[in-house]
Order: C-alpha cells, then sequence, then structure tokens
C-alpha cells in the first residue's frame, strides 16, 4: 500500500484514499458476483486489517472502512490468485464494471452479459496502459432484465435490445443513447477502441481542477459525433446505426427484493435487504455458507447496496428464509430500511455536514414505530448537494446542513421528494433540526398514504402534487 502523502483520491484495493475515519479502500468485484472462497478471503481481511465490516456500494463494489496496518504481500497475493484483485496493480483502481446482478438468471433478459464482463475486465488486466484514464471511468452491461441497471451513470453503458429484424444488439449510450448497435461479438473491439482514444484524449489534456479528465470531458470538448468518428477510424469494421430509441421503461430500486423465479427451471433468487449496505464479517460467512449449503455457492452484490443469493431449488426456499431470518436478515420491500441509502457521512468524508450513516439508521427506526408502509419507500441521506450516493432524485432526499441557532451551529438537513424542479427533487421542509427529521419525515408519509392513488409512489405523488397546497397540509 503507498504511503499516506501518495493516497488517491479515488481509492483502490492497493491504494486506498485517505478519509476522516482513517484509510479507505475499495474491492472491484466484476459483475457482482462472489464465491465461496472469495468470501472468506474477504471476511478474513476485514477481520485482521479493519473494523470487520464491509459495505456493497451503488457500484456493487466492497468498500473497506478504516484499514489499521499494512496488508502483507501474501495476502495480496492470495487476493490476486482468488480473482478479488487485479493482476496488474495499476488497473486497480478504475471502477468497477457493472450488470445487472440477475446476468444470467433472469427471466426478462435478452443476452447473457457475463461474459462480456469477464472479457472486458480480462482486456482491462492484460492493458495496463489504461491506468492513465481516470479511475472513475465506468463501463456498463444491461443485458435486458427486469432488474436493470440502465438508469445507473456509467460513462459506457451497452444495453441489449432487439433490432428491426428481431436481432438481439447492444445499443452504445455514452451518457445518453447515440443510435449505435453493436453485436455481441464486436463489443469488447469497440470498447477497446472507445478507451483508445479517450486515453489518447486524456494524455494530451491537462488535468482538470488536479484530476485525470473525465469522459464527460471529452464529450463536452469533443462532441459525440467527433468521439464516434475517431473511435470508428480505429476499427475494422463500420459502427452501425439504428433510431434511438424514445423512451424506455423506469426500473423501481427495489424490484431485485424479495423472492424470484429464475429462467432455470425449477430454481429461484432471494434478494436481501442490507442496510446501508453494511456486512459484519461473520454475516458474510453466513451467507456464503448458506449459499454453499442450500443453493451453488454464489452471492451476488447490486449496486443498491443490497444482495442476492441465486440458484436456489425451489424446494429449498422455505429453508433458506427460516435460516435467513435466524440472522437477523430480511427480503421485505416494505421494511424501510430496504430501500435506504446514504454517503459516508461526516465521520468519513471532510465534505459533509452531518453524520448521515448514524441520522438515517436512527431515523428509520424511529418511523418504524410510528407507521407502517405498504410500498417501499426510497430515501436517500446526502452529507452535501455533492449527492455522492445516489446521483438521481429518488422519494426522499435528505441533505445535510449547518444551521445557525444564536451563537451554535448545530448539524440539520433540508428535505426534498419528487423527482422534479432540481437536481435533488422538490424542496419540501427546509432547515429541520436532527432530532425533528423522523417527525418531519413521518408528516409527509402520513399526507401521501391518505392521499395517494392507487400503485402511485411517493416521488409520483409529490410531482403531481402542487407545492404549496402540499406544504399547507404537511404545516397543519
Amino acid at each position: 500500500m503507498l504511503s499516506l502523502s501518495e493516497l488517491p483520491t479515488c481509492p483502490g484495493l492497493f491504494s486506498g484514499s485517505r478519509a476522516r475515519d482513517g484509510i479507505l479502500s475499495r474491492m472491484r468485484i466484476p459483475g457482482g458476483i462472489l464465491n465461496v472462497p472469495q468470501c472468506g478471503a474477504i471476511a478474513d481481511l476485514v477481520d485482521n486489517y479493519s473494523t470487520g465490516y464491509v459495505q456493497v456500494t451503488n457500484r456493487a463494489n466492497l468498500q473497506i472502512r478504516d484499514l489499521n496496518s499494512a496488508v502483507s504481500p501474501k495476502v495480496w497475493h492470495d487476493l490476486q490468485e482468488l480473482g478479488l484483485a487485479s493482476r496488474h496493480v495499476e488497473v486497480d483502481q478504475i471502477r468497477n464494471i457493472m450488470a445487472s446482478p440477475t446476468a444470467g438468471i433472469d427471466r426478462e433478459q435478452l443476452l447473457d452479459t457475463r461474459p462480456l464482463v469477464t472479457a472486458w475486465d480480462d482486456y482491462l488486466q492484460t492493458h495496463p496502459e489504461l491506468s492513465e484514464l481516470s479511475p472513475k471511468f465506468s463501463v456498463g452491461f444491461d443485458g435486458g432484465e427486469s432488474v436493470s441497471i440502465r438508469a445507473i451513470r456509467n460513462d459506457i453503458l451497452l444495453a441489449a435490445g432487439k433490432s428491426a429484424d428481431s436481432e438481439i444488439v447492444l445499443r452504445l449510450h455514452l451518457n445518453s443513447a447515440t443510435g449505435i448497435v453493436i453485436q455481441e461479438s464486436q463489443c469488447i473491439l469497440v470498447l477497446a477502441a472507445l478507451a483508445s482514444v479517450y486515453l489518447e484524449y486524456t494524455q494530451s489534456k491537462p488535468r482538470i481542477e488536479g484530476k485525470k479528465p473525465r469522459l464527460r470531458h471529452l464529450l463536452a470538448d469533443w462532441g459525440v459525433e467527433s468521439y464516434l468518428e475517431r473511435v470508428e477510424n480505429n476499427l475494422p469494421f463500420s459502427l452501425q446505426r439504428s433510431p434511438i430509441a424514445t423512451s424506455e421503461k423506469s426500473i423501481p430500486n427495489h424490484k431485485h427484493l424479495g423472492i424470484h423465479p429464475q429462467q432455470q427451471s425449477g430454481f429461484s433468487y432471494i434478494g436481501i435487504a442490507l442496510p446501508l449496505g453494511r456486512l459484519k464479517s461473520h454475516q458474510l460467512r453466513d451467507l456464503a455458507n448458506l449459499a454453499q449449503t442450500f443453493a451453488r455457492g454464489t452471492l451476488r452484490l447490486t449496486p443498491w447496496q443490497n444482495l442476492l443469493i441465486s440458484d436456489i431449488p425451489n424446494s429449498q426456499l422455505f429453508e433458506v428464509k427460516q435460516q435467513l431470518a435466524d440472522r437477523g436478515f430480511h427480503w421485505s420491500t416494505t421494511n424501510l430500511d430496504s430501500c435506504l441509502v446514504a454517503c459516508a457521512g461526516s465521520t468519513g468524508c471532510a465534505s459533509a455536514m452531518t453524520d448521515t450513516q448514524s441520522h438515517a439508521i436512527e431515523m428509520v427506526k424511529v418511523l418504524a414505530e410510528k407507521l407502517q408502509i405498504d410500498r417501499p419507500i426510497n430515501i436517500h441521506f446526502s452529507g452535501c448537494k455533492k449527492s455522492c450516493a445516489q446521483h438521481s432524485p429518488i422519494d426522499i432526499t435528505l441533505v445535510g446542513i449547518q444551521i445557525k441557532e444564536g451563537n451554535e451551529i448545530v448539524p440539520g438537513y433540508d428535505i426534498y421528494a419528487g423527482k422534479t424542479d432540481s437536481p435533488l427533487g422538490r424542496p419540501i421542509f427546509q432547515g429541520v433540526r436532527v432530532a425533528e427529521i423522523a417527525s418531519f419525515t413521518n408528516k409527509l408519509l402520513e399526507i401521501y398514504q391518505r392521499w395517494r392513488s392507487p400503485d402511485e409512489s411517493l416521488g409520483e405523488f409529490v410531482d403531481r402534487s402542487a407545492i404549496d397546497q402540499l406544504k399547507q397540509s404537511l404545516n397543519n
């Protein structure tokens, strides 16, 4: 691991970054899929070198906080042998390769993207020159699954769809749809060309605010068409174009939770809620052992900070549910902690104004004693307006602020809801002290449950409501 003075701002596994609560390290899990030996090695790592827990991140990585001593070379080697660490240290920091957590098992999928994830990871591992790209460079593969990742931000997204003659192709997205369609056999060549041209741009441009240029900087500078022309010059074939789809269905964040039949007859997966993505080492071992005993030994991390156990024979579902419940896990979408996300907060990030992690857990605990919900509620705590843990508005967003009370500065939140009016949603309550956020959020949920239409989400209810009338109802 690097010395403290050399630590990067964007952490990998070999080179963590400095946070308020110690050294932060991230482990890339391409496609989010873990086997039993990998789970055991991760649990041993956090027991021996950290605080005994990991967090699933919003990129289906694993985050290890407060690394307290240097990791031995043998441990690094063992992690590399297990496929948990890059063969080339240089490329380890490049962001995780994202895929649907139900890739290969989803009943609605058009294409199993797992081979593409493996092939692209192999390409990265054998091209260490790509370490010169921004560590935030991200690629996602969506196979048309019901549990879709299309709405999650990636620099490059390849999304399966059907062509005019019903052939399955992958559509290229660079922040938005480009109209380029790619055959499955062409995917790695096209990604390699996209990365190569991006690398040329990176090497020809100065750093932006001390950081390597992002792909979005290239797109803003050159434009999408100019970028694609240069990419096409690096390919042995021409890029195919087709009309851009005008709209795509929205996929709810909770759809992976609960028990669902797989594409494979006689098997199901179960999506388990992990409040704020936290897993203690013994819980990780327990889940891996359950997967080995009752299924096929696979855990799948999700970008919604939860996980799945896949390939469970239907005859074993009752026993798996009992075992999970005995260990304190649940899979309900109507627990307030099921769709809860939060950034690191002030204990881990200098930009954060509030301790989001503890405030989030405490708020949903208080709310659970006051009301029951019958539909999923997505709640996001952000320690500042950067909104690192959730990039798009959801049902409720609480943004950390500092409130002046006489001669004192106390932490608090502005509360937003819905998806319109601002990048955070519609402003509902301003300047709410921490002690009062549960009470104010409870008011909003009660009004929603009283006046909503059937099957209407909280965000939809807020977006269709006249904001003045809604605020008046909340203040009564």
